[in-house]
């Protein structure tokens, strides 16, 4: 295990990408054991080979298709028309617009850039800071990832073996209680500083920009109305979500052309092959754990270290920080999980809070130095050095952090509603 962990990170510190990584030091522990490297690609074919998987290609694309095809800007600009004249109102769409995107597209990066292209320029405009837009909006694209349907979310389900509708639900709260605690930092930010909104539009103003975007705003009720009431798997409601974005950018907006569908779908293919090769290789490295009973060894040792739950939480918590700084979400679950899963049953914490606590771990790591993706998207967006994204986002992360503490202590947030549909989900 360590001669593994050792190799990862010389393969890491040498630029070499994550996928690869991960998987050559895997397969360079496997081949020095006496092991069958027949199993290596059966291995890494069948945990790819998996219905519930499909949900990550779709819901990737659905969410290129809403920023390319005018369903972004379209929002953006009915928000701005209802809250854009109150203190901080630019920063407030800018945090409703996140979590609307993050309602469809399930990725952090994906809505830190579609939102990002079009409002940082305009808080610029606005007078407010360049440093401060810059962690807003990376702060608001974490959204992304926290509000369902979300791409970690659907692997922690596969992994630990969870219904992924249930996640969703677990997510929906404590989604949209980040999302309050944003924009109630931005009123505040704003009125501290000074800051005025646009001029007050009139009710004509706002009923057109309304109804114009009415048909974006209708694509979360759609995706996430499907799922909870049955009527559909996440898999196929990633599929509903991409036709009905193609269908309104294409013939309702009508910003999209038919030479645009090669850029999106190279784009889709980009992001989706990242993700899949990431878990092709992390399902070696769960081989290699398997193999050697490194979950068993690990949840023995906890055991016998006579530990509590709040020790180990601190740990973990600590440990899901560091190891943001450096990977991104995908292969943080799939390299922890299969070893916290003893661990976490050992001392009885409900598979599904951890979900959204890991979750909001991987949203620090979304905006933590050095390798936090949306740090990378808004510093491209406003061509900036990463370190003015750096230096705005830190309060943010401050903020975040408190905001996870009060989801560990309320499990009921993440438990409440996945309790109102599934009987075996105890809600304390």
């Amino acid at each position: 295990m360590l001669i593994l962990l050792i190799s990862f990170f010389i393969l890491l510190f040498l630029r070499v990408p994550v996928a690869i990584g991960l998987g050559l030091s895997t397969i360079f522990v496997l081949f020095t054991s006496d092991f069958n490297m027949n199993m290596m690609p059966q291995r890494m074919f069948t945990a790819l080979d998996s219905f519930p998987m499909m949900a990550i290609p779709g819901f990737v694309l659905a969410g290129i298709i809403m920023a390319r095809g005018g369903i972004s800007k379209y929002l953006i600009e009915a928000l701005r028309s209802w809250v854009g004249h109150l203190p901080g109102g630019l920063a407030v769409v800018t945090i409703l617009a996140c979590a609307i995107f993050a309602a469809i597209s399930g990725s952090s990066p994906a809505t830190a850039a579609a939102i990002g292209s079009i409002m940082i320029p305009a808080l610029i405009a606005g007078g407010y800071n360049k440093r401060y837009a810059l962690g807003l909006v990376a702060a608001g694209g974490t959204l992304g990832i926290l509000i369902p349907p979300s791409v970690p979310l659907i692997i922690y389900g596969i992994t630990s073996e969870e219904s992924i509708g249930s996640l969703f639900m677990a997510g929906v709260i404590p989604g949209l209680g980040l999302t309050v605690v944003l924009i109630l930092a931005a009123v505040i930010y704003a009125k501290r500083n000074g800051f005025k909104g646009d001029e007050k539009a009139t009710w004509a103003e706002r009923g057109r920009k309304s109804l114009k975007a009415i048909w974006g705003a209708f694509l979360p009720i759609l995706i996430l109305g499907s799922i909870y009431s049955g009527a559909v798997t996440p898999t196929e409601s990633a599929v509903i979500a991409v036709v009905y974005g193609l269908l309104v950018s294409a013939f309702v907006y009508r910003e999209m052309k038919l030479k645009d569908l090669r850029h999106i779908i190279v784009e889709s293919v980009n992001v989706t092959a990242m993700i899949f090769l990431i878990i092709g290789s992390a399902s070696l490295f769960g081989l290699y754990l398997t193999n050697a009973q490194i979950p068993q060894a690990v949840g023995a040792w906890i055991a016998a270290s006579e530990m509590n739950v709040w020790i180990f939480m601190i740990t973990v918590n600590l440990l899901f920080f560091v190891l943001g700084m450096f990977l991104e979400a995908v292969s943080i679950i799939l390299i922890t999980l299969p070893i916290l899963l003893p661990i976490l049953d050992h001392f009885g914490i409900n598979l599904y809070h951890f979900a959204i606590i890991m979750t909001i771990n991987m949203e620090l790591g979304m905006i933590t130095p050095p390798v936090g993706l949306n740090l990378f998207v808004v510093s491209g967006i406003a061509k900036e050095k990463l370190g003015e994204a750096v230096k705005g986002v830190i309060p943010f992360i401050v903020l975040m952090i408190l905001y996870l503490v009060i989801v560990i202590l309320f499990p009921q947030l993440s438990l409440w509603l996945p309790s109102l549909t599934n009987s075996s989900i105890v809600s304390p």
